[in-house]
């Protein structure tokens, strides 16, 4: 198990972490927000301008032991569960660091977390880079299967 942080080292790996996040923010033109949440746990949100979907919000959150990050893929899907579901557990079989789960209202999501050991510049840039480039690769073949019959009457 990884050692917990203590005050003093989570406060200054949150001011790295803020450091990260603008050099990340600098470089990548995709990147159009950063915020931090100013009550509760510590927590970043990050949005991505994309291609397949409009954007992807990413939000990381660090405790003691871990930082965990998530983004919503799309709401709970109207049909098509049975296929839709066999193609996020065939997804999760070649993702490394995250997972497609089912969350609040049954919504879909891609999730991970890292030990605060291994919190690091270049594995934040994977982890972003992760949930955005699996967002935009899944995102409209699972719409297309968990709203099937909406993009039926598009033609």
């Amino acid at each position: 198990m990884t050692d917990a942080y203590d005050g003093p080292s989570l406060a200054a790996l949150e001011t790295r972490i803020d450091e990260w996040l603008a050099e990340l923010d600098a470089e990548h033109d995709h990147i159009v927000a950063i915020d931090r949440a100013t009550d509760g746990p510590t927590r970043w949100y990050v949005r991505m301008r994309g291609d397949e979907k409009d954007f992807t919000a990413v939000w990381l959150t660090l405790g003691q032991r871990t930082l965990k990050y998530e983004t919503y893929v799309m709401p709970a899907p109207e049909e098509g569960h049975a296929e839709l579901y066999e193609q996020l557990l065939r997804r999760n079989d070649r993702l490394v660091g995250a997972h497609f789960s089912i969350g609040f209202e049954d919504a879909i999501f891609l999730r991970g977390e890292i030990p605060v050991t291994q919190v690091e510049r270049a594995e934040l840039d994977r982890v972003l880079g992760t949930l955005y480039s699996q967002v935009e690769l899944s995102f409209r073949a699972l719409l297309r299967i968990g709203f099937a019959s909406r993009f039926a009457t598009e033609s």
